[in-house]
C-alpha cells in the first residue's frame, strides 16, 4: 500500500469532565459518542488527579476513536476532556498548542501530510520505545507497516496510526442504472456522465466535490496533479515542479469540471457535499471515505439505499487515480507535562483490535484485516482507492507549500486570474520555502 498525505499522500465528541458526560454528533460528525465502543484501558492508578486534554477534529470517521478512548480511559483519577471542533479549527489549535514551551493539549489527532513538518520542528514525541513497550498488550504489530511508515519521519515513529481515508466516488445507482451510465474511469468521462445526468432534465448539478477555499480546494489540486504523475517537489533536485505543463493541466481539468457543480462550491466543505447526496441536489460526489457510510443512513437521507461506491477516476487515464491518501492517528506533543506513557496507553486502547472492529464501517481502521466486503460497503471501492493512490511527499516543505498556495490554487480554479499567473505564483512561492532547506 502507497501512502500519502491529507492533502496528498490526506483525520469528537464532546467536553469530559470528571464523570464521564459525551455526545458528539456536531461539526460533520454523524456518529452519535454513546455508542462509542468500551474497550480495555487499564492504566495505572496516578498519586494524584489528572485531566488530559484531546485535540481531534469531529468526524464519522474519527469520532468513533475519540470517543472510544474518552470513554475507556476516564476513569478514578483520570478524566478525558474533548470538545467538538471542525477540522480547520483543530489546524488552529495544533499550531498554537506547539507553539511554546508547554501546550493547551496531551494528545493530538494529526495526520500524514503534515506530521514532518512537525516531527521536523522536533514538537512531536518519539513513539518507538513507548510501541516497544506496549506493543504485546496492544497488539501494535499487527497496525498496517505502510501506515506507519506514512506516520513517520527520519526513521521515527511520531504518530500511532488509527485509519487511513482516501478519496472515493459515491453515486446514485437509480439515476446511472436509469440512464445506462458507468461510474466514470476519467475526468472525461466524469464531464460526459455530468452531461447526461443534466440532460435527462432533473439533476441541473450532478457532480459535487469539496473545493472549499479555505482548505479543500488545495487538496483537489494536489490530487489532480498527482494524478498526472507530478509532485510539488522534485526531491532530488530540490526544485518545484509547478512550471511543468502538468501543473497548468491540472487547473485547466478542475476547472472544466465547474459548469457541472454548484456555483458556490468554494464554498463547500464535506459536509455540504454530503448534504447535496442526502437530499439529491447532486448524483455523484468524490470526497473521503470516512463521509461515505452517514450516507447508507436511512435517518440522513430517503437515497440512503440507492448509492453506490466506486474508486475516484483518473485524471487523464493511467492507473494513478484522483486521488488523496491520508493517514490519521495520534501524537504526543513534545511540550505534553502528563506522564508519555499514561499518554500512549490512551491512544493505544483507542486503537486496539476491539476499538478498531467497532469503528467500522464508519472508518477504514490501521489495522490489517479488519475491513472487508461483508464488514463496510465502500470496503472495494476504498481498497482500489488505496492501491492506486499517488506516491507519498513526505518532507516537511510539502505541508507549507500547500498552505502558502491554496489562495494562488482557489483564484485560479475561480478564474480570477490566468492559469499562466498562478502557475508561475506557485513556483515562487514554492522556491522561497525550499531556500530554507537547503543544505
Amino acid at each position: 500500500m502507497m501512502s500519502r498525505s491529507a492533502t496528498a499522500l490526506r483525520t469528537v465528541a464532546v467536553a469530559l469532565a470528571a464523570a464521564l458526560a459525551v455526545s458528539a454528533c456536531g461539526a460533520g460528525s454523524r456518529v452519535p459518542a454513546q455508542s462509542a465502543a468500551q474497550v480495555a484501558c487499564d492504566l495505572p492508578a496516578p498519586p494524584e488527579p489528572v485531566t488530559v486534554n484531546v485535540l481531534a477534529y469531529n468526524s464519522s470517521a474519527v469520532d468513533p476513536f475519540t470517543n472510544t478512548m474518552v470513554k475507556s480511559c476516564t476513569k478514578d483519577g483520570i478524566a478525558l476532556n474533548h470538545e467538538p471542533i471542525d477540522f480547520a479549527g483543530q489546524v488552529q489549535k495544533t499550531t498554537a498548542t506547539l507553539a511554546g514551551g508547554s501546550g493547551t493539549y496531551d494528545i493530538l489527532e494529526t495526520y500524514s501530510f503534515a506530521l514532518p513538518q512537525y516531527a521536523a520542528q522536533q514538537k512531536l514525541q518519539p513513539l518507538d520505545d513507548l510501541v516497544a513497550q506496549f506493543d504485546q498488550e496492544y497488539g501494535l504489530s499487527e497496525i498496517n507497516a505502510d501506515m506507519r511508515q506514512a506516520l513517520s519521519y527520519d526513521g521515527k515513529l511520531y504518530g500511532l496510526p488509527m485509519q487511513a481515508q482516501m478519496y472515493v466516488l459515491a453515486y446514485r445507482k437509480d439515476v446511472f442504472d436509469a440512464l445506462g451510465l458507468a461510474p466514470p474511469t476519467t475526468f472525461a468521462e466524469l464531464r460526459d456522465v455530468s452531461a447526461a445526468i443534466r440532460q435527462a432534465g432533473e439533476i441541473e448539478r450532478p457532480l459535487a466535490m469539496p473545493l472549499l477555499a479555505s482548505s479543500d480546494i488545495a487538496t483537489a489540486y494536489d490530487a489532480a496533479l498527482g494524478s498526472l504523475g507530478v509532485d510539488y517537489v522534485d526531491a532530488a533536485t530540490m526544485r518545484p515542479n509547478f512550471d511543468r505543463p502538468e501543473a497548468a493541466q491540472a487547473f485547466e481539468e478542475l476547472r472544466a469540471l465547474l459548469p457541472f457543480m454548484d456555483p458556490q462550491v468554494t464554498t463547500f466543505d464535506q459536509p455540504r457535499v454530503q448534504q447535496q447526496m442526502y437530499n439529491g441536489s447532486a448524483a455523484m460526489a468524490i470526497m473521503f471515505s470516512g463521509r461515505m457510510n452517514d450516507l447508507t443512513q436511512p435517518s440522513n437521507s430517503q437515497f440512503a439505499d440507492r448509492f453506490a461506491f466506486a474508486p475516484p477516476p483518473s485524471v487523464a487515464g493511467g492507473d494513478t487515480l484522483y486521488n488523496v491518501l491520508s493517514v490519521d492517528g495520534w501524537s504526543i506533543p513534545a511540550n505534553a507535562e502528563n506522564d508519555p506513557a499514561l499518554l500512549f496507553e490512551m491512544i493505544a486502547s483507542s486503537v486496539s483490535a476491539d476499538a478498531s472492529r467497532a469503528a467500522v464501517p464508519a472508518a477504514y481502521p490501521a489495522r490489517d484485516g479488519i475491513v472487508t466486503a461483508d464488514s463496510s460497503p465502500y470496503a472495494e471501492a476504498a481498497q482500489e482507492s488505496i492501491g492506486k493512490a499517488p506516491p507519498a511527499e513526505p518532507y516537511p516543505w510539502t505541508a507549507r507549500i500547500s498552505n502558502d498556495t491554496r489562495a494562488v490554487v482557489a483564484d485560479v480554479i475561480t478564474g480570477g486570474i490566468p492559469v499562466a499567473e498562478g502557475t508561475a505564483r506557485m513556483q515562487e512561492i514554492a522556491t522561497q520555502i525550499l531556500a530554507e532547506y537547503q543544505p
